[in-house]
């Protein structure tokens, strides 16, 4: 009963703690949550761009919203490990909702609770690659990932380099 607990207040806690980010007022909307034994799987809606943002160029706004997304990617990650202490590894994916389009996957990867010392680096794209998310990021904001071929290779077997496909 303690691990279904344990999730139920993950579950409350992002709706409390991502319930505005940085540079969108925006809520994060879970998708789905999974656990098994040591292993979580989580996926959320990326935040739309904020309405005060609607007059900037194009430019810009798609930047603010690729930062937030990156953001709420290592926060997610950080809450799951923190509320769920028997979670090893998690496969954690965020999506974008075109207008009238189905999601276009833009962040996935395979985190483990040993994550390296990323304290010292001020880039937010470097911390999120340091910490196992891949995602494609080019002139400042994030492009969906491209289609992997093989939709059964296990994620923790593969590595994403930056144009989102997968290397053994």
């Amino acid at each position: 009963m303690r691990p279904l607990w344990e999730v139920a207040d993950f579950v409350r806690g992002i709706r409390r703690q991502m319930r505005f980010g940085e540079l969108s007022r925006a809520p994060l909307r879970l998708l789905r949550m999974e656990l098994r034994a040591d292993l979580a799987e989580c996926d959320w809606m990326m935040r739309p761009p904020d309405i005060w943002d609607e007059n900037l160029c194009h430019q810009v706004r798609d930047h603010n919203e690729s930062l937030q997304a990156l953001t709420d990617a290592i926060a997610v990650r950080n809450m799951l490990f923190d509320g769920l202490p028997e979670v090893k590894s998690a496969v954690l994916r965020a999506f974008r909702q075109p207008a009238r389009e189905p999601p276009e996957l833009m962040i996935q990867g395979a985190v483990s609770r040993e994550a390296p010392v990323v304290h010292r680096v001020s880039s937010l794209v470097m911390r999120a690659k340091l910490y196992g998310l891949c995602f494609c990021f080019e002139d400042g904001f994030l492009r969906p990932l491209r289609q992997v071929e093989d939709q059964s290779e296990d994620i923790d077997s593969s590595v994403c380099d930056p144009s989102g496909s997968r290397r053994n």
